[in-house]
């Protein structure tokens, strides 16, 4: 009798979640600051803002790119003799520079309503062939360069009572995947930290987004694929290639909605499912659906698992075979 009442709640809740578009807070006039807004996903979430009206500060560390990107968002502007489009070329590794710099851009820009932090990179490879340089380099952008940051904001936001916090995550913040196991520890960090400043934030009236992007057609993408190695590329195919408007509109709807987790697409929807363990939530009534189809949703996850095992020992097969191939042809 209880699996009939919840049939049609759970179609209810997928028809809400997938095809109910909400309407979300207006950022016209609010100052949106990206970190990473030079290139990729975090310039497509600058150019998204501008064209809502909002000011927009893009920080990175390359100057020349932060020079190129910062005239295509402003091209994007609604207003342009009001918004103020501004960026700052800052190493978010040294947490008294990027600490001065926030001040400061809140001192000529105004206060930051959302701080947006898309700073980092992959290097794929298996795990013993990371030169500790690479290690200490993914763990400087991905995870210190995530936390300087909020850690400057965050007292700026106490004292207003409001403003919101996105962390870009990525996919393998929620399962270990081949060929990502230094990017994926400091994705994994991320979350920690996502769930922990959401409690510390939460009675101050300041929320926070964990993005978690899926594979997106971005540079930082295709840079990555030249150190994928094959078992990586081939998993990777199992997922969708999103364009980073797509990616970007979804994530800036999801933090002015106030949700934890942002995704898109089908992968991203089992996955944070799957994955919500302590995670905030906003309803009982997605807890209950969450509850109800988490069961099938593991038995999804399962086939996915047994698929990239397949795969990764198809390519171990293929690679005894041309060593003992290669054995072969040295003695004879």
């Amino acid at each position: 009798m209880v699996i009939f009442l919840l049939i049609p709640f759970i179609i209810f809740m997928l028809v809400r979640k997938f095809l109910v578009r909400k309407e979300v807070k207006n950022i016209a006039n609010k100052h949106i600051v990206v970190i990473g807004g030079s290139s990729g996903i975090g310039k497509s979430i600058a150019e998204l803002a501008a064209r809502k009206n909002a000011h927009v500060t893009i920080i990175a560390r390359n100057i020349d790119k932060l020079a190129q990107a910062i005239e295509d968002i402003r091209k994007c502007s609604v207003n342009p003799a009001e918004q103020r489009i501004s960026y700052v070329s800052v190493d978010v590794t040294n947490f008294e520079d990027i600490e001065n710099n926030l001040c400061e851009i809140e001192e000529t820009i105004g206060p930051i309503y959302m701080l947006v932090n898309c700073a980092g990179f992959a290097i794929c490879g298996e795990m013993e062939r990371f030169s500790v340089h690479e290690i200490k380099s993914l763990i400087n952008i991905n995870i210190l360069g995530s936390i300087y940051p909020v850690k400057a904001i965050i007292p700026k936001f106490k004292q207003r009572r409001e403003g919101i916090i996105v962390l870009t995550g990525s996919l393998v913040s929620l399962f270990g995947m081949y060929g990502y196991s230094i990017y994926s520890s400091c994705k994994f960090a991320l979350r920690g930290l996502a769930e922990a400043i959401h409690m510390e934030l939460k009675p101050f009236g300041v929320t926070v987004t964990l993005a978690l992007p899926p594979d997106t057609d971005t540079p930082g993408f295709h840079q990555e694929n030249k150190s994928k190695p094959i078992e990586t590329s081939k998993i990777s195919t199992m997922g969708t290639l999103y364009k980073p408007d797509e990616v970007a509109e979804k994530i800036l709807r999801d933090a002015l909605d106030g949700n934890f987790f942002s995704y898109i697409g089908f992968n991203g929807f089992i996955l944070t499912t799957l994955c919500k363990g302590f995670s905030p939530f906003k309803s009982f009534r997605q807890v209950i659906f969450e509850s109800a189809i988490l069961g099938l949703i593991r038995f999804v996850s399962a086939f996915y698992v047994v698929q990239m095992q397949k795969i990764i020992q198809l390519c171990f097969d293929e690679k005894e075979q041309r060593k003992r191939g290669q054995r072969k042809n040295k003695y004879t």
